[in-house]
């Protein structure tokens, strides 16, 4: 089943620093549940067969222009049908006048009218981009995300293998922490994911012998990082003797986490090994083929024209 996910209206106001005009009674209760909003030309204009109430209303110096060229009586039905489909909120962009018409149907009908310096088109990919965001698909975790190097590494394995002395080691070496034990990854878009830590136990790192470790105190703000984008998922495991693990890198393994295909490897753990160096390594290598360099592939080409075989 699929979960909807909301934000409130005062959140918006409060991250965008809009100028409310028109504050219902029952503001802080509204709640926006769509990441698309709306600029209503057509409705204005009196096409009321298609109108998307949860969405955010914006009315920009097209839509004032229009609404000018009416006469006033008109300009006063327009605005109050407008008002009358129930919009969730009204925005006004680049600190246009309000009319008063538009005003007191608010008031009457308790729809919230906002206001903001900001350009019609800047505020609305800034609102789709947040509301994207906030309401983004998401689910949790058990595992740790770090920054290494620029890259959002997803760490995943069994309780005990060694995931967060491997967080704190990366730390160590100047890397960052996103979370540890739980990662609450959203879907912000349909080709990224963004991951960060429960509010309760971000900056935190559980170490069994010593307890929880707050990382940020330890080690610095430079040391922790509220979200990160999820660009490799490694999975730690405990060797298996007489497995077979991949030495070239040949196979690119692939990890589907909220329908988005993310490249995976298995590292195997064991006493002795290094694992903060091998993620570091990792990160780089990952980074490279993002950036068109495969290793893997231009050691088997090497190989192949030595061997005089053509692809």
């Amino acid at each position: 089943m699929n979960q909807s996910y909301k934000i409130p209206l005062s959140k918006l106001v409060e991250d965008f620093h809009f100028e409310v005009i028109v504050r219902p009674e029952h503001f802080d209760e509204i709640q926006i549940i769509t990441p698309e909003v709306n600029r209503p030309g057509l409705t204005l204009a009196g096409f009321h067969e298609v109108f998307e109430q949860d969405r955010i209303q914006l009315i920009g110096k097209a839509e004032t222009r229009y609404l000018q060229s009416l006469g006033a009586s008109a300009r006063r039905v327009a605005l109050q049908n407008f008002v009358d489909a129930g919009p969730v909120a009204i925005l006004y962009t680049t600190n246009l006048e309000v009319d008063q018409a538009l005003i007191e149907r608010a008031q009457i009908k308790g729809i919230p009218v906002l206001r903001t310096e900001a350009k019609t088109s800047h505020i609305m990919a800034a609102l789709i981009g947040s509301l994207n965001t906030y309401l983004a698909p998401r689910i949790t975790r058990h595992g740790g995300l770090v920054e290494v190097y620029g890259e959002g590494i997803l760490l995943l394995g069994d309780s005990g293998v060694g995931k967060s002395e491997t967080a704190i080691e990366l730390v160590k070496r100047g890397h960052r922490l996103i979370a540890d034990d739980a990662v609450e990854i959203k879907r912000v878009s349909d080709k990224t994911l963004v991951g960060s830590a429960p509010e309760i136990i971000r900056h935190y790192v559980e170490l069994r012998g010593i307890g929880l470790v707050d990382v940020r105190r330890i080690f610095g703000m430079g040391a922790v990082k509220e979200t990160e984008k999820i660009n490799l998922v490694i999975q730690l495991e405990n060797w298996v003797e007489g497995k077979v693990y991949d030495r070239l890198g040949m196979d690119e393994e692939k990890i589907s986490i909220l329908g988005i295909e993310i490249p995976c490897i298995t590292v195997p753990v064991r006493p002795g090994r290094n694992l903060a160096i091998i993620l570091e390594i990792a990160a780089m290598n990952n980074r490279q083929k993002r950036m068109g360099y495969n290793t893997a592939a231009e050691f088997n080409k090497k190989l192949m024209q030595q061997m005089g075989i053509e692809e």
